[in-house]
């Protein structure tokens, strides 16, 4: 079985993150490659993903688009992607299912840019509401099945779903509670996760839509990037 999975730069694509941190969380083997971002993705995105997006996972003759079908797919071929507690794996696949098609605003608002960090202008209500949920959908996972990771003792696919989001929280200082908070520190601190911040860190590429995505609602005070 030869997994090859499609994503772009490490420092913008949290779609990238979701089943690349899985993938190499569990030990799941695969070849990656990046296709950064350009002005305009359409063509060279649909040369090998039929909506033209990453991530995208190619299995010998099968092409499985969209990061939760990819989730689903690894799920049904190797253990450990979501939780064996027959409780702990239905809260996980909800709140997997919120954060795939939810918090706009937080999206919105607060890009993903792994190597900066910065001041948000203001924080409006319907961003302050998605940050009160957040920190109340990881409290209650970590209070239910015991922690450290969000659905109990190891990580699963609801962690790597909402991987993206520590990034956040940590680039604008965002306040999710002190659980939350907690799960932040723990998560970026993984191995993969540290593997993916060095290689978002030492990416030279710049795509000028994301820098000017943050820009429209942040100052950058700090770049660590190369």
């Amino acid at each position: 079985m030869t997994y090859t999975l499609i994503t772009a730069n490490r420092n913008y694509s949290s779609w990238s993150l979701r089943p690349w941190v899985l993938m190499q969380a569990l030990d799941i083997p695969f070849k990656n490659e990046i296709i950064y971002f350009e002005e305009d993705n359409y063509e060279r995105f649909r040369a090998f993903a039929p909506n033209a997006q990453v991530p995208c996972l190619k299995n010998d003759d099968r092409t499985i688009w969209d990061s939760l079908a990819i989730m689903e797919y690894l799920a049904e071929r190797h253990e450990g992607v979501w939780p064996k507690d027959e409780k702990a794996r239905t809260w996980a696949r909800c709140a997997t299912a919120e954060m795939h098609g939810g918090f706009a605003p937080l999206r919105n608002q607060c890009p993903m840019n792994v190597g900066v960090r910065a001041k948000l202008h203001a924080v409006d209500l319907p961003l302050q509401r998605n940050l009160d949920r957040i920190g109340e959908l990881f409290a209650q996972g970590l209070d239910s099945f015991g922690g450290p990771w969000l659905a109990g003792e190891t990580f699963t696919a609801v962690d790597a779903f909402y991987a993206p989001v520590a990034y956040r929280v940590r680039t604008f200082d965002l306040d999710i509670g002190e659980k939350g908070r907690a799960w932040v520190d723990h998560i970026i601190a993984h191995r993969a996760m540290q593997a993916w911040e060095t290689e978002a860190l030492a990416e030279p590429h710049r795509e000028i839509g994301h820098e000017e995505e943050i820009a429209e609602t942040a100052t950058v005070t700090e770049d660590f990037r190369a």
